[in-house]
Parts: C-alpha cells; structure tokens; sequence
C-alpha cells in the first residue's frame, strides 16, 4: 500500500465528487473552478450550524467533538468531521485531558435525501479511515445524517466499502497528477449540478475538432 507525503494530501470531501462524476471533481480540484448554486449555499448554512471547530460538549458519560481535522497518509487525503462522538467504553480508546477511556463514533450531515449510489458512504468511510490512523483502532460503523428526510442512517465500515474507498482515493492521485479533466457526459441530472455553466456538457460532449468538420464540410 501506497504511504503519501503530507504535500500530497487531496481534499477528503472530494472523494464524493468523484464518484458521482470525474469531470466535476477535476473542474474542482485540478482546474480550481467553482459556481455557487441554492444546494451547495444551503449545505454550506447546514454546516455552519454544525460545525464549531475544536468545540466538545461533554454530557454524562458522552464528549461530542465539532469540525475536527483528520487525515490518512494510506488514502493521501485530509479534511474535516462534522462531528465524533465520543463514548464512555472501557474498551475504548484514552484521550488527552479525559479520564476513562472512549469509543469513538462518527456522525456526518448531509442537507439532502439518502442517495441512490454510495458516494457518502465512500466519503463516511474515507472519514472512518482517517480517524483510525488518528487513534490506532478499528472502527465497524459511522452515521449519515439527512435534513431533508430527517433520516439517521447507521453504516456498516465493511471490507468491500474499504477497498472501495482505496480504489477511488488511488484513482483520485492518479488523475490528479496527470491534471487530466475527463470529457463531459451528459445525464439527465447535470442540469441540477453548480458547475453545470461552466461544465456545458451537451456542448462538451458533442464539440468535433475542426479538421473532422472541414473532411465532413468538403466530403474529402
């Protein structure tokens, strides 16, 4: 397994972008574009209510920890958890300044509805991996939050979604180091992404080079 110098880290929230599709991803993060829409404005309220960085609320035998940095040198990528929480176990872990030991539980909040594929999966699992490199331990499971739905999803850190998770991470680098930006595609969901203009996927997906269209305008 590949172990990745800090100065190559990626950001851990883009392992959902690329999943959901490659092209957004490296607009993104290899060509450095954005475009605000009402979903990723509304999500970027959500997540000002729920992440307080380096806030821990400590309630009986619970610590809940808000926006902690995190990262994994064996999936070369950093970012933030909305929120661990933190149970008072004694198979659990020791933490700095706490008596007792704890299990450590993640829990990340998403605006919209459960998903139809697993990209936050793969992203809550990315997040899982980080905190075990973090605190030397093994972690079964994680939580999604949905707003829309009012939805608490429990997820199970199998083998597969792990290996899963390493296969993008690893495909990520790869792109990322040939700054390669894959041709659009055109889905029937494009309209509703915030790079939508920028992207001009039915343009995109259709542009000819101008040789093929002067050998197709002279019939040569």
């Amino acid at each position: 397994m590949r172990i990745y110098e800090e100065d190559e880290y990626l950001m851990l929230s883009g392992i959902q972008h690329f999943y959901f599709c490659k092209r957004q991803w490296a607009l993104i993060h290899v060509e450095q574009q954005w475009q605000e829409n009402f979903s990723t404005m509304d999500g970027n309220i959500l997540h000002e209510k729920v992440d307080k960085p380096f806030l821990k609320e400590k309630r009986k035998d619970v610590i809940i920890s808000r926006a902690v940095p995190v990262s994994s040198e064996s999936l070369g990528l950093s970012g933030i958890i909305d929120v661990i929480r933190y149970e008072k176990n004694e198979n659990g872990i020791v933490l700095k300044n706490r008596t007792g030991r704890w299990i450590p539980y993640i829990a990340e909040y998403k605006r919209g509805m459960k998903k139809r594929d697993e990209r936050d999966i793969v992203q809550l699992c990315a997040q899982v991996i980080c905190l075990e490199e973090m605190h030397k331990i093994s972690i079964k499971k994680a939580y999604m939050y949905y707003f829309k739905t009012n939805e608490k999803l429990e997820v199970e850190i199998t083998e597969e979604l792990r290996k899963l998770t390493y296969s993008i991470s690893e495909e990520m680098h790869k792109m990322y180091e040939k700054k390669e930006t894959p041709k659009a595609e055109f889905f029937k969901n494009c309209t509703l992404c915030s790079l939508y203009d920028i992207c001009m996927p039915r343009l995109t997906k259709k542009k000819r080079s101008v040789d093929n269209y002067l050998y197709e305008y002279r019939g040569v």
